[in-house]
């Protein structure tokens, strides 16, 4: 039997069954190292609660009950997929748990056979399909690797990954995209991954949209797999409204991610691919329905013996979810939980249950019955009450009793008659100092009897002295508002100030509004720097413990006008539209005119300002024609509205609209050409801007004809980007002056010519060869070639090739390429000592003309190897000699001239170069400073290795100014001292 409550222990601790923990749906790896499911299980009780389960564990030894958790052991899958309940029972009654669905996840592996290459045309797009192999849940996430694991390859806007189905889409492929691609599928549930075998890849336009949708109960994701050329620009919008402030865009724009999906996303989205060549669109509905949500639910409560008693519980969702009850962990048959007359076998557990297909919840709550006498205990009628004097006194009398008990009063001694109110209160209107005194509150029932006794003290009544009045400002200005009372010099007063009904937060709002800082009897109110938020009715109220009294008054906060609402776009043609919209608010200053603003999908970020028709528009006016727009392109427009205090803030902006397509009245430009090879015609323009297309498959027309001819050849380009067009005639002769023009058009036609230019068809390459080639080396590495010009005036330079005669292939040989002013040039990098085989050919724009006869030339033998060795240095008063050994040059080296000797400043690299057949030198000695002095033979194949000595100076003098000089070494130095530090 259920306990029920007295009046003797209606405070004690005991209660029914509260679920801290209940079992949640669980899916279970089927190649889990842990064999065995855990379903949780936990009420908070008094008595503690014991447990069941909705299973016979007599009858498989694979449950086990721990507390309120049941574990279930080496789970088999067709034994222990089901739902699960929990039911937690005390004396006070029992609760069931929600359901609980045990499912067996898996993974399997991909199919062993090898996957079929795909073959694709460079510049196509291309599906590689993942096929994932059988699971459980369906809930997988998708990667591609390439080549080798784990290199996955990165998403952009050319590669598209469906988080549905798996598959790789890439638009436009080219040859960077060569490679065996396997995909890799992931099951977070589980813990598992696996992948495909590899699918070679073997790379060999207008949008089309394949599309696919996911939804999830939070989560609604829409997207889009481009497989065209040029790459487009992927949009979404929602038809029916601006797309939800909870989205993201991702994957180059090609998926669409709403979050926390409201009954407001539920519409038709539309996705947009645009490039160059036009553009294709889908759309989708999206539905969207939702689990059992409690918009009215239960309590637990404690109700009189024989009272009535209702519990209601209602649920949102979509679909409408079932709602039934039950009682005690068991259906109860009533549907309508109205109690007449309760009873203590009323008292229990009650559970209100709301499904639908998405889930279940659940409400609960314990009634119990009570029944006891009237008692005061826990809350007396007050020892101490104020009255203000003219004014209301209501004396509570509230006692604990089941059933409720009758009421009475008495003044002192006296019995009051029809003073009660309905709830026991005895209320005291227009009080004076005669209606002070003791009051007793009596209370019966058929359990017994009490009283509670209060006294009654009347004060001075409190009253406004100097109201508020209404004030009058322009945004920005101050304002203040006053406020005085008079009160019971015994009792402590306060002012509150409420604006629009609203309290004022003082320490929030304290940048606008502030009191008076006297205080006392005054609540003046301080507004600074008033904003148009801040119109409104303001009210002032003084009260006292006892008493309150109000005054109020306006503020008008003048300001710019309000955004204009309900911007929309009618009558659209192809350069204008009629914008309507409806007024705003003209912040109490009326509105004197509006501007119209537009972007289109070619500057998104800037609005500028519109024409209209008539120019102005005036402030009483709700519509205006907007003109001078570009066809075929995409709009939004805003309003603003403007009055004598200033401009306001823009509307939101309206729909996007495309205005109609027309006839293209823009040509290229910069019409020209000219170049190329021979027999061709190269015709040049600068393409039309996208704006200007004006409508769907844009192209041009190229016009053309030789100067002295009467009819025009044509031709037709349809890439809009087509920046040039080679017109290739094997009869076209060199040099051929040609008038071009072109023109644009489109799907409504054609536009205008550009204005006619004249170019002229290719050169033909040069077909003389120059002559009389000459060579001569210079040293082992160098050697300087020269020719006679060719006569022909097309010629634009001249390319000499050289490569050693043996050793080299022609086909590898060294080039310089020269101006056609010159006729020599020199040649570097040779080999020594090697025969070098030499030609030179003239050239043009066409090409190459035929080349000379080959001119050999020998390279001389190579420089010596080693250094002189310096043998002495010694002083000679102002002068010091270097000495050194003649250097012997091995068979391969040339022959030794004489030797250079570079006398410079240390730390730098110029310095005087001296030339002498002798082995030593008389160098002045430096005053200041380090001077380093090298040695090296010189030959006619060049220098050779370098010996250095270090000279220290000792004294100053004069640097000298030139840098660099050479001297003649066959006579003595200069008789002149010579300061190393040189400039």
């Amino acid at each position: 039997m259920m306990s029920y409550t007295v009046c003797l222990n209606h405070d004690a601790t005991g209660y029914g069954p509260v679920f801290e923990d209940q079992p949640v749906d669980t899916i279970y790896p089927e190649e889990s190292p842990e064999a065995k499911i855990t379903l949780s299980c936990r009420a908070r009780a008094n008595p503690p609660a014991t447990y069941t389960r909705n299973i016979d564990q007599d009858e498989d030894n694979h449950y086990t009950l721990v507390g309120g958790n049941l574990v279930i052991s080496n789970p088999i899958k067709n034994k222990h997929v089901g739902k699960y309940t929990c039911k937690a029972t005390n004396d006070y009654g029992a609760v069931v748990s929600r359901e609980a669905a045990v499912q067996f996840g898996y993974l399997d592996f991909f199919s062993s056979e090898e996957r079929e290459a795909v073959h694709v045309k460079e510049g196509q797009g291309a599906v590689l399909l993942c096929a994932p192999p059988p699971h459980y849940p369906d809930e997988l996430s998708f990667r591609w690797i390439l080549n080798e694991f784990p290199v996955f390859i990165p998403l952009d806007k050319r590669r598209f990954i469906s988080q549905t189905t798996g598959n790789l889409f890439i638009s436009k492929v080219d040859s960077s995209d060569s490679g065996n691609y396997s995909c890799f599928v992931s099951s977070a549930s589980i813990a598992k991954s696996v992948f495909s075998k590899f699918i070679p890849l073997v790379p060999l336009a207008e949008p089309k949209v394949n599309e696919y949708f996911c939804k999830t109960q939070y989560t609604v994701c829409l997207n889009s797999s481009p497989l065209h050329s040029p790459i487009p620009q992927i949009r979404w919008r929602k038809m029916d409204g601006e797309l939800p402030a909870n989205h993201e865009v991702s994957m180059a724009g090609a998926h669409l991610q709403l979050y926390h999906v409201q009954y407001e996303d539920e519409g038709t989205y539309e996705c947009e691919a645009l490039n160059s060549k036009g553009k294709d669109w889908h759309r989708a509905r999206v539905s969207v329905e939702a689990f059992p949500e409690w918009t009215e639910s239960i309590s637990s409560t404690e109700r009189d013996i024989s009272s009535d008693y209702t519990m209601s519980c209602e649920a949102s969702g979509k679909p409408k979810p079932h709602v039934h009850w039950l009682k005690n962990g068991y259906s109860y048959d009533k549907h309508d939980l109205k109690f007449r007359g309760l009873t203590f076998e009323d008292s229990g557990m009650y559970q209100c249950r709301a499904e639908n297909r998405h889930g279940v919840v659940y409400a609960d709550a314990e009634l119990r019955v009570i029944a006891c006498a009237p008692t005061f205990e826990h809350n007396p009628v007050k020892r101490r009450i104020l009255g203000a004097k003219n004014g209301r006194v209501v004396l509570e009398c509230r006692p604990k009793a089941a059933p409720k008990a009758s009421l009475s009063w008495t003044k002192g001694s006296e019995l009051l008659f029809n003073s009660s109110r309905s709830d026991g209160s005895l209320e005291i209107l227009n009080v004076t100092r005669a209606d002070e005194g003791r009051y007793t509150c009596f209370a019966e029932n058929d359990r017994g009897k009490a009283n509670s006794t209060g006294f009654l003290s009347i004060t001075e009544a409190t009253k406004i002295t100097l109201a508020p009045s209404n004030v009058d400002v322009t945004a920005g200005e101050s304002a203040s508002m006053q406020c005085a009372a008079s009160h019971d010099s015994t009792l402590d007063i306060t002012f509150v100030w409420t604006m629009d009904g609203r309290s004022i937060d003082f320490d929030r709002d304290g940048s606008h509004y502030e009191r008076n800082p006297n205080g006392g009897s005054s609540g003046e109110l301080i507004i600074k720097n008033t904003q148009l938020k801040h119109s409104g009715r303001y009210t002032c109220t003084a009260q006292t413990p006892v008493d309150n009294v109000s005054a109020s008054a306006d503020l008008v906060v003048r300001g710019p006008p309000g955004p204009p609402g309900g911007v929309r776009v009618e009558e659209i043609r192809n350069k204008s539209v009629r914008l309507i919209w409806s007024r705003g608010a003209d912040n109490h200053s009326p509105i004197s005119k509006y501007t119209v603003q537009c972007r289109d999908s070619f500057s998104q970020e800037d609005w500028r300002d519109a024409t209209t028709s008539p120019p102005d528009v005036e402030g009483n006016a709700e519509t205006a024609m907007v003109v001078d727009l570009f066809p075929w392109t995409e709009y939004e427009f805003r309003v603003i509205a403007t009055n004598t205090l200033g401009t306001g803030d823009p509307s939101s902006p309206s729909p996007k609209v495309t205005t109609l397509e027309a006839v293209p009245v823009v040509a290229p430009s910069d019409i020209g050409g000219g170049g190329g090879t021979s027999k061709e015609l190269t015709i040049t323009w600068t393409p039309v801007q996208p704006q200007y297309y004006y409508g769907r498959n844009f192209g041009y027309i190229i016009a053309f004809k030789p100067h002295d001819v009467y009819d025009w050849m044509k031709v037709t380009v349809v890439d809009p980007e087509a920046k040039h067009y080679v017109h290739k005639d094997s009869s076209i002769p060199a040099s051929t002056e040609f008038q071009v023009k072109v023109k644009a058009f489109n799907i409504k036609g054609e536009g205008p010519y550009s204005l006619t230019a004249v170019i002229y068809s290719a050169q033909d390459v040069p077909s003389e060869a120059p002559t009389s080639v000459e060579a001569r080396a210079l040293s082992a590495t160098e050697a300087i070639v020269w020719w006679l010009p060719v006569t022909q005036h097309t010629v634009e330079g001249y390319q000499v090739r050289y490569w050693r005669k043996v050793e080299d292939r022609e086909a590898s040989s060294q080039r310089v390429v020269v101006s056609s002013r010159e006729n020599q040039t020199r040649l570097e990098n040779m080999r020594p000592n090697s025969p070098y085989l030499i030609e030179v050919r003239a050239y043009n724009a066409a090409g190459y003309g035929p080349p000379s006869h080959h001119f050999q030339i020998y390279t001389k033998k190579a420089p010596p190897s080693r250094p002189p060795k310096i043998i002495s240095k010694k002083l000679k008063g102002t002068s010091v000699n270097i000495a050194w050994e003649h250097v012997e040059p091995l068979a391969n080296e040339s022959t030794i001239d004489g030797y250079k000797v570079l006398y410079r400043k240390a730390g730098l690299s110029t310095g005087i170069l001296y030339t002498t057949g002798k082995r030593s030198i008389d160098l002045p000695m430096p005053r200041d400073g380090d001077c380093v002095v090298e040695v090296r033979a010189h030959s006619e194949g060049g220098d050779g290795a370098v010996a250095q000595v270090r000279i220290s100076g000792k004294h100053q003098s004069k640097p000298l100014h030139q840098p660099y000089m050479t001297v003649d070494s066959s006579k003595d130095p200069p008789p002149i001292l010579y300061d190393c530090r040189l400039h």
